[in-house]
C-alpha cells in the first residue's frame, strides 16, 4: 500500500471495519433465518442434522453475492458520514481534495469485490445450488438415511408400514413394534413384537433385516382361517426401494455457468423459450455486478447529511435504494425468462436510470456548493420530525383546563 497517501490509509481504515462488520452482520441474519427453515425441513423428513450445515454451506456463495454488495456501500456510507459529522471533511475538502480524489480507495475496493463477486455468481454459485438442489433431493428420497419416525405409520415400501411407540440409543432399541406386510397374493402379516433393531445384510446392500424379539404373527389368507404364531426371535426381511440418481446439472438456468449461459442464450438451434430465459438470467447477474461500480457514488451521495445536521436519513434510503433495484431486477428477469419482456432491455434499461439517478445525485453533492441529493426529503423529514416533538410534548402537559369564571 505504498502507492497510497496517509489520507488513503486512513480512509481504508474507516470503511474496512463497517464493512466486514455488515458484511458478517448480514450473511449471518440470512443463515440465521434459513437455519430454522432447514431444521425444521430435515426433521419432517427425518433425515440426519449434519445435513442441515451441508445445505447452508451451498446456500453461502448465493447470501455473499447479496452481502458483498450491501457491505461495500454501507462501509464506505458510514465511513464518509463520519469524516462529515467531524468536520474532517471540509477540512479535506478546504486543501483541494475532491470527492473524486476521496474516492480512490472505495474504488479499489469496489473493484476487488466486483471481481469477487462475479466469480461467486457466475462459477461458485451455480454449482453451489445445484449441490443444494442434490442434498435436497436425496433427503426427500431417503438416500441420506432417514430414520423411523416413532409414533407414526412409515411406509417402507409399497406393501409395507411400519410403527414403533418408541426408540432408544440412538435407534438402535426399537420398543413397541407394529408392521403389516402384503404381498401380490393378497396375503397379509400382522405382526407385533416388544421390540427389535435393524440389521445389515453381508451381501445385499438394498435389504435390510429388522430382528423382532417376544411377538406374534397373525396371518391372513383370503379364504382361510387367519393363522396365530408366537415367537421368541423373528428375522423380518425388508427390500429398500430403489433410488434414482439425481439429474445431471443444468436442470435450471441459475444452475448454469456464466460461459455456459452466454452460449445458450446465443444458439440460434435451440428452442426460443430455452435461448430467452438463458438470455435473461444471463443478463441479471451481469447487471448485479457492474452495479457494484456506481455504489461508492451513491453511499457519498447519501452520506453528507446537512450542514449542522446530524441526520441518518441517507442511511435509511441507500439501503432502500438497493434492495428496490435487487427486487426490480429478480422481478425482471423472472418476466423476461417467462417471453414476456426483452432481457435486455427489461433488466439494463432499470440499470441505466438506476446509473442516471447515481450520477445526478453525485454530482449535486460533489460540484454544486451547498448541494444535497436528498435534500428535499430531509426538510420534509425534518418537518415531520417537529411536528411529531410538537405533539409528544403536549400528550405530555395533558388537556389545558379552562380558568374558573369570577364568581363576582
Amino acid at each position: 500500500m505504498k502507492f497510497l497517501s496517509a489520507i488513503d490509509r486512513y480512509i481504508f481504515r474507516l470503511v474496512l471495519v463497517p464493512m466486514l462488520s455488515i458484511f458478517l452482520l448480514a450473511a449471518s441474519l440470512l443463515v440465521l433465518d434459513k437455519m430454522l427453515r432447514l431444521f425444521d425441513f430435515v426433521a419432517t423428513e427425518g433425515g440426519p442434522i449434519g445435513v442441515v450445515f451441508k445445505m447452508l454451506a451451498n446456500l453461502l456463495p448465493e447470501y455473499a453475492s447479496l452481502a458483498i454488495p450491501l457491505g461495500l456501500m454501507l462501509g464506505i456510507l458510514l465511513a464518509f458520514r463520519k469524516l462529515a459529522t467531524s468536520s474532517e471533511l471540509d477540512v479535506m475538502r478546504a486543501v483541494g481534495l475532491s470527492y473524486t480524489r476521496l474516492l480512490r480507495v472505495p474504488y479499489i475496493l469496489a473493484l476487488l469485490l466486483a471481481a469477487l463477486n462475479f466469480a461467486i455468481v457466475g462459477y461458485l454459485q451455480p454449482l453451489a445450488r445445484y449441490y443444494y438442489e442434490e442434498l435436497n433431493y436425496e433427503l426427500k428420497s431417503g438416500a441420506l438415511g432417514a430414520s423411523i419416525k416413532v409414533g407414526e405409520f412409515n411406509a417402507l415400501k409399497d406393501r409395507i408400514a411400519l410403527r414403533v411407540d418408541e426408540s432408544r440409543d440412538n435407534g438402535r432399541r426399537l420398543i413397541g413394534i407394529f408392521a403389516r406386510v402384503a404381498n401380490e397374493k393378497g396375503q397379509v402379516l400382522s405382526i407385533s413384537a416388544r421390540q427389535g433393531q435393524f440389521l445389515a445384510l453381508e451381501g445385499a446392500p438394498d435389504t435390510i433385516i429388522l430382528r423382532l424379539d417376544q411377538g406374534q404373527i397373525i396371518q391372513d389368507m383370503p379364504g382361510k382361517e387367519p393363522r396365530v404364531l408366537s415367537f421368541t426371535r423373528h428375522d423380518l426381511p425388508i427390500e429398500l426401494p430403489q433410488i434414482e440418481k439425481f439429474r445431471k446439472r443444468g436442470g435450471s438456468d441459475r444452475e448454469y455457468l456464466l460461459p455456459e449461459l452466454a452460449k445458450l442464450g446465443w444458439n440460434k438451434s435451440l428452442p426460443e423459450e430455452e435461448r430467452i430465459s438463458s438470455q435473461a438470467n444471463f443478463n441479471y447477474r451481469m447487471v448485479e455486478v457492474i452495479m457494484m461500480l456506481l455504489l461508492p457514488l451513491l453511499a457519498v451521495a447519501l452520506a453528507i447529511p446537512p450542514k449542522r445536521s446530524t441526520s441518518a436519513l441517507g442511511l435509511f434510503v441507500s439501503i432502500v435504494m438497493v434492495v428496490a433495484y435487487h427486487k426490480v431486477n429478480q422481478y425482471a428477469a423472472d418476466v423476461a425468462s417467462l417471453g414476456k419482456m426483452n432481457p435486455i432491455l427489461g433488466l439494463w434499461g432499470p440499470f441505466f436510470v438506476f446509473a442516471a439517478l447515481i450520477l445526478w445525485m453525485y454530482w449535486r453533492v460533489a460540484y454544486v456548493p451547498g448541494g444535497q441529493a436528498i435534500g428535499w426529503l430531509e426538510k420534509g423529514a425534518e418537518i415531520v420530525v417537529k411536528r411529531f416533538k410538537s405533539l409528544l410534548k403536549r400528550s405530555r402537559r395533558g388537556p389545558v383546563l379552562p380558568e374558573p369564571a369570577d364568581a363576582s
